[in-house]
């Protein structure tokens, strides 16, 4: 599927994005991991994310974090990056998206977690590895409000055990990558996998 560069605002800030377009009224926004430790759009993570959601249909939105590559403004510890987020939902509404997903990876899902206990409007949430040993999670409120979480066996921020607690609290369907640290290097085709059988339900 080919992307096209897009900006967009998110209050004041003008913001960077790449946008593919799909028929239908299918969206999601994918979010990328910590831009203070070289998160980008580009990631290898985000990218899976795209191909898997662009494979069942979906319109794919994701988006540089204010302060990363040609996006406006600064790193605000997560405050303004839920304003980011709810800038991207705004675009793809505007591309007549009335069914709109939210999928992100390790400091993605933790702004998305944060967004869901202000917002609910959203068709289903998607998380990968949120780093819930590397910051301070919050899932009380979400249960069954985040339709799928994907983990590493590895994970070194994302201990699998641990989580697989907070899975059973907030009744969300859980998807193991074996052999896979927080990075997925080499083993992005699981989460392919894993996102493609989750959509086809």
């Amino acid at each position: 599927m080919r992307e096209e560069r897009v900006f967009f605002m998110a209050g004041n800030v003008k913001i960077e994005g790449l946008y593919g377009a799909s028929g239908g009224e299918r969206g999601v926004v994918i979010t990328h991991p910590h831009p203070q430790m070289g998160g980008s759009m580009n990631n290898n993570v985000v990218e899976a994310l795209v191909e898997g959601h662009s494979s069942k249909g979906f319109s794919t939105l994701r988006f540089n974090f204010r302060g990363v590559g040609r996006s406006g403004g600064f790193y605000d510890n997560g405050d303004g990056e839920q304003d980011d987020v709810m800038g991207a939902v705004a675009f793809l509404q505007e591309q007549k998206k009335s069914e709109v997903m939210l999928a992100g990876y390790s400091f993605g899902a933790w702004i998305i977690a944060n967004v869901l206990t202000h917002q609910d409007q959203f068709a289903d949430v998607v998380l990968v590895s949120p780093p819930i040993d590397f910051v301070e999670f919050d899932f009380s409120g979400l249960e069954k409000r985040i339709g799928l979480i994907i983990c590493g066996d590895q994970d070194q921020f994302c201990p699998l055990e641990k989580l697989k607690g907070i899975v059973s609290g907030i009744r969300c369907q859980l998807s193991v990558v074996p052999g896979a640290d927080h990075f997925y290097w080499g083993r992005e085709g699981g989460i392919l996998e894993h996102i493609e059988q989750y959509l086809t339900k």
